[in-house]
C-alpha cells in the first residue's frame, strides 16, 4: 500500500506567510500521495437522461461515461471507484466512448465568445518565454474536464474549450479563468493592466502545473506587476474553497501523465510537495488561487487512459469543479 502525505499544516490566521518574495528552502522528498477522502455536498444531480435510458444522445451518454471517471454517488456518499455498480462501465468503455469523440476536429484556439451559456471553462492565452506556455494540455483537457462538469453539476456550461487573450475587452464577462506553465509567463505591459482590471472587477484566476522554485519565482514577479504589494498566502484546508461542492480534506500531489503511468515519482524538479496558496483583496474575496507543484490538467486530459491512475484523476475533478462553483458563488 502507497503511504499517504500527510496533508500541509494551516496558517495561523494571526501570522499569514507571504511567499512573494520566492519559495520556502528545499523540503525533504515526500512519498506518493494516497487519495484522500473527498465526499459530495448533497448538491441534487441533473436532470439529464442516464445510460440505459431509451433515448441518450452521444454527448449524454460520454457525459454520462465522465461521472463515472470522476466516481460519483449522489446523495451526499463518498466518491469512489467500484466496478461492481450496475451503473457504471468498463475503463475500456470510458475510454472507448472518450476516443471517438477525439476523432473530431480539435482545432486551434477558439477565441470569441458563444452566445447561450452561463457558464464558460475559460483559459487565458498570455505571453510566454520558451516553448512552453498557456496552450500545454489544450484543448484536450479542458474538454475532457467539462464533459465532467456538465454531467456531476447543473450548471449550464459550453461544452468546449473557450480561449480569450487577456487583453480581450470582453475578458470581463467570464467569472473564471484558468491557465497553466506560468513559471514561463512574461507578460507584457498592457497584458499586465488587463489581468489587474479583471481581478480587481471580480475575476477569479485559477493557476495550474507548474513546478519548482524557479517557476515560482517567475510567477511570484509576474504576480508581483499585476497586484503589487498583495501577499501570496497559505491557503487552509477549511476556507471555503475546499467544500464548494466536494470536501477535500488533503492537498494530492497529481503528477504529469508520463510519471502518473510509471508510477512516480509524482514530483518534478524541486517541486516535492503541492501547495495551494492565494491572493486576497481588501475585504477577503480569493482572487487568485494556485495549485503549485501539482498538475491537475494531465489528469483531466488522460482521465482515460487505462494506465494513468484514477484516483488522481478523481481528485483533480473534485478541485476543478469546486474551484468553478467557488467562483460562480463569489
Amino acid at each position: 500500500m502507497v503511504p499517504a502525505v500527510p496533508p500541509l499544516p494551516a496558517p495561523a490566521k494571526a501570522a499569514r506567510t507571504s511567499w512573494n518574495a520566492g519559495a520556502p528552502a528545499r523540503p525533504r522528498r515526500a512519498a506518493r500521495c494516497a487519495f484522500p477522502a473527498v465526499r459530495a455536498t448533497g448538491v441534487s444531480p441533473p436532470g439529464r437522461d442516464a445510460i440505459g435510458s431509451g433515448d441518450v444522445s452521444r454527448r449524454g451518454i460520454l457525459a454520462a461515461a465522465f461521472i463515472l471517471v470522476a466516481a460519483v454517488l449522489f446523495g451526499g456518499t463518498l466518491l469512489v471507484w467500484n466496478p461492481a455498480s450496475a451503473l457504471q462501465p468498463t475503463r475500456r468503455q470510458i475510454r472507448e466512448m472518450l476516443a471517438e469523440a477525439m476523432r473530431e476536429d480539435l482545432g486551434g484556439p477558439r477565441f470569441g465568445r458563444p452566445p447561450g451559456h452561463d457558464f464558460y471553462f475559460t483559459r487565458a492565452a498570455y505571453t510566454s518565454y520558451g516553448w512552453r506556455g498557456w496552450s500545454v494540455d489544450y484543448p484536450k483537457a479542458d474538454r475532457q474536464f467539462l464533459i465532467g462538469l456538465r454531467r456531476i453539476t447543473n450548471l449550464d456550461s459550453y461544452e468546449n474549450e473557450n480561449s480569450v487573450l487577456l487583453t480581450d475587452p470582453d475578458l470581463g464577462k467570464y467569472p473564471f479563468l484558468y491557465t497553466v506553465e506560468v513559471g514561463h509567463m512574461a507578460m507584457t505591459d498592457e497584458e499586465v493592466l488587463a489581468l489587474r482590471r479583471y481581478l480587481h472587477q471580480g475575476g477569479f484566476l485559477v493557476v495550474d502545473d507548474f513546478w519548482g522554485t524557479a517557476e515560482w519565482v517567475n510567477f511570484a514577479h509576474e504576480m508581483g506587476r499585476v497586484l503589487p504589494g498583495r501577499p501570496i498566502e497559505d491557503i487552509s484546508l477549511d476556507h471555503p474553497v475546499f467544500r464548494a461542492f466536494f470536501e477535500v480534506n488533503e492537498i494530492v500531489q497529481v503528477p504529469n501523465v508520463g510519471q502518473g503511468i510509471r508510477g512516480g515519482p509524482t514530483w518534478e524538479r524541486d517541486g516535492y510537495n503541492p501547495v495551494v496558496r492565494g491572493i486576497f483583496d481588501d475585504e477577503g474575496r480569493l482572487m487568485v488561487l494556485v495549485n503549485w507543484n501539482t498538475d491537475l490538467g494531465d489528469a483531466w486530459e488522460w482521465a482515460e487512459n487505462p494506465y494513468y491512475p484514477l484516483h488522481f484523476s478523481n481528485y483533480a475533478y473534485a478541485m476543478g469543479i469546486n474551484f468553478i462553483i467557488y467562483a460562480m458563488a463569489h
